[in-house]
């Protein structure tokens, strides 16, 4: 048996899937610069060539068909690979998706249709369909295992508007030490300037909002951790950075309403219905919008 028929074998799909023909294109015509090799760089780049051709210029509607083929692949697949091949496989894809997604394109309804669809999946980490727990290179290169989650990119680009989007949806809350996407947001080195509509973002404007945002989210910020940080000497993207995060995260006893907010949301995570079953809850709109951390 061939190398490639042991890589994959193929059996009808109700219609055609963009990584299944991916899968054909890789193990029929292997690149000839590695004739008689096969391994991660002799199919990575056409990998992310072929992707990058459809998500550079993609609008919602195919982001959302390219996302469902994924989905349907990762789940429902009949193609059988090796492990190892599988592996790298499915890491270079979702490593080139995040890229385009939020380092690229930095739109938040992309973000957010990310999110959708991938909801049911968000609870097991090891899940290849989780993607927002995943890795990618924010500066493409073909090393996934070597980058940063979403969660912690936007936070080291301070883009405010995403990082509300992802927070909506429960990630920070999920996070085993969220501290650290705080001191990121501060002390992380303010070298890539964000592009929207071609006008240059203030970055520390974006910090500040990144700040109360989570502030929003967590009951308790210690700030000796931070203090640590300037101790060794690093200097917060704002001066005033405690004006940014209130006194009763740190200090004074968290507001009752605040607390109520947490509980609630963590009820709601733990049955996977954050946001939306934030909207099925029979109290007034102005308390939703405060439980989907609009104030």
């Amino acid at each position: 048996m061939s190398k490639s028929s042991k890589l994959c074998h193929k059996t009808s799909y109700p219609r055609s899937n963009i990584f299944c023909n991916l899968i054909d294109k890789i193990v029929k015509r292997p690149s000839s610069q590695f004739l008689g090799q096969w391994g991660y760089h002799s199919y990575e780049p056409r990998i992310y060539r072929t992707l990058t051709k459809i998500l550079r210029y993609v609008d919602l509607d195919g982001f959302d068909i390219l996302l469902s083929d994924y989905i349907a692949f990762v789940e429902k697949s009949g193609y059988r690979f090796e492990l190892n091949f599988n592996l790298e496989f499915t890491e270079i894809c979702v490593n080139t998706i995040l890229y385009w997604v939020f380092a690229r394109k930095s739109n938040p309804d992309f973000v957010e249709l990310l999110l959708k669809k991938t909801k049911d999946y968000v609870q097991d980490r090891s899940c290849n369909l989780a993607m927002i727990w995943r890795t990618f290179t924010p500066v493409y290169c073909p090393s996934p295992l070597s980058g940063v989650t979403p969660l912690l990119y936007v936070a080291q680009t301070r883009q405010s508007t995403i990082l509300k989007i992802l927070l909506q949806y429960g990630i920070l809350e999920r996070e085993k030490n969220p501290i650290n996407i705080v001191t990121t947001i501060l002390f992380y080195p303010s070298t890539v300037r964000i592009m929207v509509d071609h006008e240059l973002v203030d970055i520390q404007e974006d910090a500040k909002s990144c700040l109360l945002l989570c502030s929003r989210v967590l009951s308790a910020i210690p700030i000796r951790e931070i203090e640590t940080q300037l101790n060794l000497g690093r200097r917060p993207i704002i001066s005033n950075w405690l004006d940014y995060i209130p006194s009763t995260r740190y200090k004074d006893p968290c507001e009752l309403l605040h607390l109520c907010r947490v509980t609630i949301r963590t009820q709601l995570l733990t049955n996977n219905m954050l946001p939306n079953g934030i909207f099925s809850l029979l109290i007034p709109v102005r308390l939703q919008n405060y439980l989907n951390l609009e104030s």
